[in-house]
């Protein structure tokens, strides 16, 4: 008997597989320019032929370098953050106005500033990432630590534990399914912003760079979406390797509810 999760993914599959044929025909038929729209066919035939290129594969490690970097750092500073705020009324109430006025601000805006400040190179894009990746953390993480017990708080108090013993041994605890849910989103977050920094700062090198490169050069339509596809792809396996390290660690959590 197929399982649930099974049956969702054959039906993904099947929903891909027939856009697939469908926009294949279309640009076979000449419903859609092969200029616009090249037939699916072909970008798999070029993604093949990337996927044994040294020289893209050290963009795609490029890029995923960038983004590991970023996202770590993101994590550090967000769960961090996000503990003393949730755990501090006042430390929340003196940082809301800061917060509210940076988290909106896209970090693709803020390219011109940061090749100012970092260049073009690797410190660039995990400046970039860091920043993007870290609100849906931080806040996962102070929703998380604000959820707490107020009992529980009561007895950390009872047994005099230290501001760092309640912040590691009570609000840690409480909050990390919440942190590790904002990690997930922010790993997506920080793919995006990683290729698209690469893209609009011209960075030596990384998928957004290639993009660029064979955009400039005058190359076919289907090189420029074999290396989006290989992006796509890449936040397909990221997600899914962080639920499933989720449903293990966390799989407490299912027990409860």
């Amino acid at each position: 008997m197929t399982s649930p999760t099974t049956g969702r993914a054959l039906q993904g599959a099947i929903g891909v597989l027939a856009l697939v044929a469908v926009l294949e025909l279309l640009s076979r038929i000449g419903v859609i320019a092969p200029t616009l729209l090249p037939p699916p066919s072909q970008v798999l035939a070029d993604l093949a032929t990337l996927l044994g290129s040294p020289a893209f594969l050290g963009d795609v490690a490029s890029t995923l370098f960038g983004w590991a970097i970023g996202l770590s750092l993101a994590s550090l500073i967000g769960v961090t953050a996000g503990l003393v705020l949730g755990s501090s009324r006042w430390a929340y109430e003196a940082s809301s106005a800061l917060i509210e006025f940076l988290r909106p601000i896209p970090a693709v805006a803020l390219v011109p500033l940061a090749i100012l400040m970092f260049g073009t190179g690797t410190t660039m894009k995990f400046m970039l990432v860091t920043y993007a990746a870290l609100w849906p953390i931080m806040l996962n993480t102070l929703y998380g630590a604000r959820e707490l017990d107020p009992v529980t708080r009561e007895t950390a108090k009872t047994f005099r534990l230290t501001w760092w013993q309640t912040l590691t041994k009570v609000f840690l605890p409480h909050a990390a399914p919440f942190a590790f849910t904002g990690i997930r989103i922010s790993a997506a977050i920080a793919l995006i912003v990683t290729v698209s920094a690469e893209l609009l700062a011209g960075t030596a090198s990384g998928i957004g760079s290639f993009i660029l490169q064979v955009q400039a050069g005058g190359g076919s339509t289907s090189q420029v979406f074999a290396g989006t596809l290989v992006a796509g792809v890449l936040g397909v396996l990221v997600n899914a390797a962080l639920r499933g390290v989720e449903s293990v660690i966390f799989a407490w959590r299912k027990e409860q509810n």
